[in-house]
């Protein structure tokens, strides 16, 4: 859903405060979720750990509420890392490319893969997949911390969008596909 650059909703505004590692540790789908979640009052600001301590701050800072320590229910603040793919082991399955939310891993079917770094979440979702457990967690290069926890945040979350709106794309034209497959079937069919 486009955001309103003149009057931003209050999930909105949320939503530009979350990391948008897309990870799910808060329990939602999604860092857009968590933040409608939140804007109506049925999540906490407390329960996203990659946001930590300043990403608390921040959501308590806009809504008018004193700041409180992270729910540790949700995992732990961690320093921001990278997924990294032994590529030796790799066997390009091309289930971690499925499961990363902002398309930061590149690779083909029966192909070794990689992760563009600077482009990941370090949301860990890649790791679960992975067959052969290739992919580990190594501390992020300096050019993901070097650029600003904002810039960062709206650099993935327009990663993400795009990602959306592409596989959108692509379940319409697979139904457009499947519809007229079916036409043509019965077409056939009603001609025998």
């Amino acid at each position: 859903m486009p955001v309103s650059l003149e009057n931003p909703t209050l999930t909105d505004q949320i939503n530009a405060l979350l990391p948008q590692t897309q990870c799910g540790q808060c329990s939602f789908q999604g860092c857009r979720p968590y933040a409608e979640a939140i804007a109506s009052g049925a999540a906490d600001i407390n329960q996203c750990p990659p946001g930590g301590d300043q990403g608390i701050s921040d959501l308590a800072e806009l809504i008018g509420v004193p700041p409180k320590p992270l729910n540790t229910e949700f995992g732990i603040h961690k320093p921001v890392g990278v997924a990294f793919i032994i590529e030796q082991d790799c066997i390009g399955c091309v289930k971690c490319i499925a499961a990363c939310p902002v398309d930061a891993i590149l690779g083909a079917a029966k192909f070794m893969h990689t992760v563009i770094a600077a482009e990941c979440t370090g949301c860990e979702l890649c790791i679960a997949p992975c067959p052969v457990d290739c992919i580990i967690m190594q501390p992020a290069p300096p050019s993901n911390t070097e650029v600003s926890r904002t810039q960062k945040s709206a650099q993935t979350k327009q990663r993400y969008d795009s990602r959306c709106l592409r596989k959108e794309k692509q379940a319409t034209e697979k139904a457009e596909r499947a519809k007229n497959k079916l036409a043509f079937l019965k077409m056939r069919t009603a001609k025998q």
